[in-house]
């Protein structure tokens, strides 16, 4: 159970010495060991529990295993609606591709105006047209020029909108994303990972017991490493110093004992 490197306390170390075949000590005291309580993160029914008194655990090890379904289901819900608000998005491609073949049929029609209005000139200088002829081509190019700009304002303005639409219903997401995140996170704290290395003292629940959040699973401590914890008199103080070597007596049945080194820390 302990190591032959045993520590102990300045002030309150223990220090033996032999005469004959009588055993004398100096003092006396208790070993202690740093304990830990670890607790459920999570509520709910304990699926699996790999702690019992006396087990070694590795550090890391899954200890105990908590019903989590509520969760899933919950983080499952999130999921779909984030999935249900990217379906609510509008596509502005379709309509703008619409627009853009309008404006290449408009574009098409300005160029045979502009050719139709160098034609009519030189034919009004042959007097061979009327100025008139030249105004009403005039005035179509204008006509088609401003069915131009509209469409290409048109263009700008349904971007704008569905953009507007599109970022109003995504605002939505980020915080279901969230909220996602965090039920992942519950959910990871169904498995109760041991924190230390060590013999498991106590045990407080059972498998298939159902328990809360924060309520004590078990009680572990590494016994490999140990602290003595011994008092000694006033008139002994003198004769103790830091780093000083002791022996250290532990019972081993009627009369017996084991003997180890320890140093006074």
């Amino acid at each position: 159970m302990y190591k032959k490197y045993i520590p102990v306390l300045m002030a309150i170390a223990a220090l033996y010495s032999c005469n004959g075949n009588d055993m004398k000590h100096d003092a006396t005291g208790v070993f202690e060991a740093d304990e830990i309580i670890v607790s459920a993160e999570l509520g709910g029914k304990i699926l699996s529990f790999n702690a019992e008194e006396g087990d070694t655990l590795s550090s890391g090890s899954i200890a105990a295993v908590i019903d989590a379904t509520n969760l899933n289901l919950q983080k499952e819900q999130v999921e779909a609606s984030i999935k249900a608000l990217r379906e609510k998005t509008n596509d502005v491609e379709p309509q703008i591709r619409l627009l853009e073949e309008q404006i290449l049929v408009q574009q098409s029609q300005l160029s045979t105006l502009e050719k139709e209005k160098l034609r009519f000139e030189k034919l009004v200088k042959a007097d061979a047209a009327t100025p008139k002829q030249l105004d009403d081509i005039e005035a179509q190019l204008d006509l088609v020029r401003k069915q131009v700009n509209v469409t290409q304002r048109q263009i700008a303005v349904q971007r704008s909108q569905v953009g507007t639409q599109n970022r109003s219903v995504l605002s939505e997401e980020k915080p279901l994303q969230k909220r996602a995140a965090q039920l992942e996170d519950q959910v990871s704290r169904s498995n109760v990972i041991n924190p230390v290395g060590g013999t498991v003292l106590i045990t407080y629940v059972h498998a298939g017991e159902v328990t809360g959040q924060g309520k004590p699973l078990y009680k572990i401590a590494d016994l490999s490493y140990v602290l003595l914890r011994a008092y000694i008199t006033g008139q002994q103080l003198s004769q103790v110093k830091l780093g000083q070597q002791v022996s250290v007596l532990v019972d081993d049945g009627a009369k017996t004992y084991k003997t180890y080194s320890g140093t006074i820390t």
